[in-house]
């Protein structure tokens, strides 16, 4: 697993966090939708939000790392 896979599923597990503090039936419906698409991508690598920017004309470019030691 790469470090940006685990960044989504960190940030699906804050935001379940969130609503398992707040209490699930006080929770918008809509906010489980990153919640499932987050983990979806995390465990699976095919991110619903980029293939959809995608189609949307928006170019998927590696990202350039400035700091020494990093691989470009």
């Amino acid at each position: 697993m790469n470090s940006f896979r685990m960044l989504l599923l960190l940030v699906a597990g804050v935001v379940a966090l969130g609503i398992l503090l707040t209490g699930y039936d006080k929770v918008h419906w809509f906010l489980y939708a990153p919640v499932v698409l987050l983990t979806f991508a995390g465990i699976t690598g095919i991110c619903p939000g980029l293939f959809f920017l995608n189609k949307l004309g928006f170019r998927n470019e590696p990202l350039v790392c400035g700091i020494p030691g990093c691989d470009d």
